[in-house]
């Protein structure tokens, strides 16, 4: 099977990948070729993991297919496991406009925005979610069902089979706190969620730790050989920045990811405009509209009327057309950045934080949600404070391009580290293997917590 010219995996029924149907195949390079990136003992234990699930049945189940940490992650995880001998497919929900409103507020709310999750908003939920019962979106016996975020969180009722093993991903800030002093949300996502076999957060402070399941902490991971994470010529980039009509002389600030509210876009413009009163410099906002979030065209469309009259600010809503070319063109534009921005104010992870420090980038993120997992401020990377003590640590690294490029060595080295594709999908097996095969068992030990990443308190993780 051949992935579509374009690279571009549009579902129709909602499958993005099935051997079983002939559908999109997405490529992965051969196991054999990380060992230069990570060594060969780390690819024998994902292979010993894998052995260990082999001809199991697995279907990942998310909310879009274009767009998001979700979809990345999984455009690599999905082939390299039916590589390994793991049967897995990937479907998507559908969902109209008026669904996607209600669970990008769901989303919202659960990491900490004040308002009520109504019962209109949980109509709209249930009705969608019956459509795609109603649809087949599950139409084959997989052992193993994992569910990704909150999105399809509410399948689980209509459609786990005896025997089947169930497992939730969230890939969001989750905020306990904010979600338990909010009655109608908490019993909402609770009577979902507590019919799960076990979850998954992606940091130790994101576990709800009242669900009464076993929880399991794998961060998320990027592809090193992926289109957007391998090395580049510099014919490449610069063909991009020529597309663009970016200045290759000038030098680049940069943000890249989802145009959503709590990406701190704002933060990005002032610290830019106070350092370019010192220094000649340009910014580019990169980005590109998920399926899933409807807040990202008005987003968009607020940046476009901010920066309409500053030529030194380039706001790129890269096409999703094509995903291959808008991987290389996201690819290439962190290549030519200078110093990369993600001022978040929430933050499940923030993958393109990995890829960033993954490429040798010096990178400025806010002290919040998962972040300081990558970022060590003085270290890895830099935290945001105010616009001018911020503006003032990006002047340093224009100016000092040798300490820009040791501490975009020190991101890279903890990223190899950490937060690649081998190491992570084998933690993922080994869960699932765990929950399978009865070793955690949410009868027996409903408070238990697995993590296979090292547990910081994260002020001590703070230079």
């Amino acid at each position: 099977m051949v992935e579509s010219s374009n690279g571009s995996c549009i579902p129709t029924d909602g499958t993005v990948y099935s051997s079983r149907k002939n559908v999109c195949s997405l490529s992965i390079s051969p196991t054999e070729a990380y060992i230069a990136i990570v060594g060969s003992k780390k690819i024998e234990r994902l292979h010993r993991a894998a052995q260990q699930l082999e001809g199991l049945k697995l279907l990942e189940i998310n909310s879009t297919a274009e767009g998001g940490g979700v979809a990345e992650i999984l455009y690599s995880s999905i082939p390299l496991l039916n590589a390994l001998g793991v049967e897995v497919e990937w479907k998507v929900i559908q969902g109209s406009k008026e669904y996607f409103e209600c669970t990008k507020n769901l989303h919202n709310l659960l990491q900490g925005m004040e308002g009520d999750f109504t019962p209109e908003m949980e109509r709209i939920y249930t009705d969608n979610l019956a459509e795609n019962v109603a649809a087949d979106v599950i139409d084959y016996r997989p052992d193993v069902v994992m569910i990704h975020d909150p999105q399809p969180l509410g399948l689980v009722r209509w459609l786990r089979q005896t025997g089947q093993t169930w497992l939730w991903r969230c890939h969001i800030d989750i905020e306990e706190e904010a979600v338990v002093a909010n009655p109608s949300l908490w019993e909402f996502v609770t009577g979902w969620a507590e019919h799960y076999d076990a979850a998954i957060f992606s940091a130790a402070h994101y576990i709800v730790t009242k669900w009464p399941l076993p929880k399991f902490i794998i961060p998320p991971f990027i592809d090193p050989l992926s289109e957007k994470n391998r090395e580049l010529t510099q014919d490449e980039i610069d063909g991009v920045l020529d597309k663009y009509q970016i200045d290759p002389g000038v030098p680049i600030i940069a943000q890249v990811g989802r145009f959503d509210p709590w990406k701190g876009i704002d933060r990005t413009v002032a610290v830019f405009r106070r350092v370019r009163e010192e220094k000649r410099c340009q910014l580019i906002l990169a980005g590109a509209l998920a399926a899933d979030d409807p807040e990202g065209e008005r987003i968009l469309a607020n940046l476009y009327e901010e920066t309409k009259n500053d030529d030194d600010i380039r706001v790129l809503n890269l096409s999703l057309a094509n995903r291959l070319e808008n991987h290389r063109e996201v690819n290439a534009i962190q290549r030519a950045a200078s110093v990369v921005m993600q001022p978040s104010t929430r933050e499940g992870f923030g993958l393109v934080i990995t890829e960033a420090l993954w490429k040798g980038k010096p990178v400025i993120a806010a002290d919040v949600g998962a972040i300081p997992l990558q970022i060590r401020d003085g270290d890895t990377g830099y935290f945001y404070e105010t616009p001018y003590e911020t503006a003032e640590k990006v002047l340093y690294l224009l100016e000092n391009p040798g300490a820009a490029e040791a501490i975009g060595e020190m991101g890279q080295r903890y990223v190899k580290e950490h937060f690649l594709l081998p190491d992570r999908l084998a933690d993922q097996l080994l869960a699932i293997n765990m929950t399978v095969n009865g070793i955690v068992y949410k009868e027996i030990c409903p408070d238990c917590i697995i993590s296979f990443h090292p547990w910081f308190k994260l002020h001590k993780r703070r230079i």
